[in-house]
Order: C-alpha cells, then sequence, then structure tokens
C-alpha cells in the first residue's frame, strides 16, 4: 500500500506508442526527433501545468504493472478509479503496457483490475465502465498509413536507423500493430499513453534511452516540463527514488536537447 493516504476527490463519470521505445537505439538522430515542436495530444489537450489527481495515477499504475508488484498495482488502480479513470481507461493502459513490460505482467495486471472492480461492486462502488473506441481501426494498407503516421507525429520524424534497417519487421509492427492498431484506439488519450509508458520505463532498469525517448514523446503530445516533474515527484514518494531518479535524469536530457545545450 502507499505510504500516502489516496487523493480523495469525487469521483469523475467521464472516461503502444509501445515498441517505439527503440527510437533511440534505433540511431534516429536526436536533432530530428528534438526539433518538431510540441503537438496537440488526440484529445486536443492543451499543455497545462498541473497534473490532475487522474493523471498523477496513471504511472503509478503503470510502474507497479511493470514491478509486478500487484499489492501496491491495486492500491494505484483504486486512486485512478478514485480519481476519475473509467474501467475501460484502466484496461486500455493495461493492454499498452504489454509492449513495454510483456504479454506475461500486463495479464497479471489485468487480473488485478478485474478482481479490485469486482471487489468494489461488493463494497456499493459502481466505477464508471467508460467508453469503447468510437470506431475499429483500418486494415490493410490504411492500417499501416495510418500508423506510419502516428508514428511520425508522435517521434517527432520519420523512423528510421540501424536497427530498422537490420531487422525492418519490426517497424512494420510497430506501424501496423502498435501505431495503428493501438493507437487509432481513441478511448485513451495520447498524453494517457504517455503517462503509462514513462511511469512503466522508469521503473524498469536498463531502458534509459527509450524512456528519454518517451519523455520527449509526452512534450510533443502536449505534456509540459512541469507535468512531467510532478511525474518525478509521484514516482519518487511512491514508487522508489530510483524510479525517479532515471525519470528525471531522461528529462533533463531531453531539456537540454530542446534548447540546444
Amino acid at each position: 500500500m502507499f505510504n500516502e493516504t489516496p487523493f480523495q476527490v469525487q469521483r469523475a463519470r467521464m472516461m503502444a506508442f509501445g515498441l517505439a521505445t527503440f527510437l533511440c537505439a534505433a540511431g534516429l538522430p536526436s536533432h530530428a526527433a528534438e526539433s518538431a515542436g510540441t503537438l496537440s495530444s488526440a484529445s486536443n489537450a492543451s499543455v497545462a501545468e498541473s497534473l490532475s489527481a487522474k493523471q498523477k495515477a496513471i504511472p503509478l499504475i503503470a510502474a507497479f504493472a511493470a514491478t509486478s508488484d500487484l499489492a501496491k498495482l491495486n492500491s494505484a488502480l483504486a486512486l485512478g478509479l478514485d480519481s476519475g479513470l473509467t474501467v475501460n481507461e484502466a484496461k486500455e493502459i493495461l493492454v499498452q503496457l504489454y509492449a513495454y513490460v510483456g504479454f506475461p505482467r500486463s495479464l497479471n495486471a489485468l487480473g488485478e483490475l478485474m478482481k479490485l472492480v469486482e471487489e468494489r461492486k461488493k463494497r456499493g462502488i459502481q466505477d464508471a465502465v467508460g467508453r469503447e473506441p468510437s470506431k475499429a481501426p483500418p486494415t490493410g494498407d490504411a492500417l499501416l498509413a495510418a500508423g506510419t503516421a502516428n508514428q511520425t507525429r508522435i517521434s517527432g520524424a520519420p523512423v528510421k536507423g540501424p536497427v530498422f534497417e537490420f531487422a525492418p519487421v519490426i517497424n512494420q509492427f510497430l506501424q501496423s500493430h502498435l501505431f495503428g492498431d493501438i493507437f487509432e484506439r481513441d478511448n485513451l488519450d495520447w498524453q494517457s499513453r504517455e503517462l503509462a509508458t514513462v511511469g512503466a520505463l522508469a521503473a524498469t532498469p536498463g531502458v534509459e534511452p527509450q524512456l528519454r525517448s518517451h519523455m520527449a514523446a509526452s512534450m510533443r503530445v502536449g505534456l509540459s516540463a512541469s507535468q512531467l516533474r510532478q511525474v518525478i515527484e509521484v514516482l519518487s514518494e511512491r514508487v522508489d527514488e530510483q524510479a525517479a531518479t532515471r525519470a528525471r535524469t531522461a528529462l533533463t536530457q531531453v531539456l537540454a536537447t530542446r534548447s540546444g545545450g
């Protein structure tokens, strides 16, 4: 359980960029990725200075899913639901994470969410289910085109490099499945997807280049440096200082690159 009392807020009834973590390892030029301006998220959310309670819960959920700490994941999921996260949004976060932490951890986390929702029902808590994606993803060539466009927007430039030349099929999977099948699902906005990715990667040792790529991507989809610093604070307070340090280092490097330092 958390050391601090979970946020007590009124529950709102509202509602993979995954494997692209290879960007740095694949040799995408940093100047090309970083020179792209900040993009609006799929929900057209504007850059803000503070994360909502709901947003703060997302990196915690992802971090504990990544480490398979199911007791703390249960608490983080409860915090998210109490802060306005819908059941379908929580599902979407955990489904996306298979691209970062693997199917076993993703499946275990989904099982924990299912158990929590049932327990809350027994206590008389009716969590908002939330909406399904508004449309089915395209198929065939249209899916590849949509996924490639999404990948380029989030990455800041067309994705290329030695890894993709060595194994071209990985980029096909990224474009058609992750950025196509998953990112075309609009029942979770891109800012939330990046918050989840940052949380999962920060909790995972050895993926610092990919964490740095996703810090940059977070800013491209509309998250501010101030909001990302709040993510670091939440990781420090509720996960561990190692995760916070990895995230802090990544953000510092991204900001230095963006400022030309």
